[in-house]
């Protein structure tokens, strides 16, 4: 006969299953669309990739759009924890957080943004990029923009945003061919310009 605490340990034990071939399924999907273009992506080669059967994949994201979203918002929830760890008012700081994030991204949100006009599903995509990376220099920079107001505020916020932007990173790193600390050294330099102009 088996303890009455059987059930709830089987349950736990098929939820953990669960989510563990969830996340394999998000990292085949996300080695997929960094791998290839958006609208090319087969579930049947996520299904390969994560080691499962194509219903499986349909059983736990409802299909591509699903998938996508779910990919998409753990992608998102990262970004922000790794760019939450740049601290309130210190650009250098700030500077290296960023850095070391687009080190590790910056070459795939690239493909993104390029693939964004050919491929409509990735609007929304974008666009949620662009509000998470505009939300963290209102945050980071808080103390820059606090005394402004109007299109003072918006003036100086857009180009805080910019600046930090991974296209400035993109011509700093990979087009001037400037080394990771010297990339650092040259945002902290522009940023410090904007926020010592206030």
């Amino acid at each position: 006969m088996e303890s009455g605490g059987g059930r709830p340990y089987r349950q736990g034990v098929r939820a953990h299953a669960a989510a563990e071939t969830a996340e394999r399924i998000l990292d085949a999907a996300a080695a997929v669309f960094w791998e290839r273009p958006s609208d090319q992506i087969s579930l049947e080669e996520v299904a390969v990739r994560a080691e499962v059967s194509v219903r499986t994949v349909i059983r736990r994201f409802g299909g591509k759009e699903g998938l996508l979203a779910a990919g998409v918002a753990r992608e998102v929830q990262r970004t922000r924890a790794q760019r939450d760890l740049a601290p309130v008012g210190d650009v250098s700081a700030a500077v290296a957080v960023l850095v070391e994030h687009y080190e590790t991204t910056g070459d795939r949100v690239l493909k993104l943004l390029a693939e964004e006009v050919r491929v409509p599903g990735l609007t929304d995509v974008v666009d949620r990029g662009r509000r998470l990376h505009r939300e963290w220099c209102t945050r980071v920079f808080a103390p820059t923009v606090a005394d402004l107001g109007g299109v003072e505020r918006r003036r100086r916020l857009a180009q805080l945003v910019a600046v930090c932007d991974v296209y400035t990173w993109k011509l700093l790193r990979r087009d001037a061919g400037l080394s990771r600390r010297q990339t650092e050294l040259a945002l902290v330099e522009l940023l410090t310009l904007l926020v010592e102009g206030t």
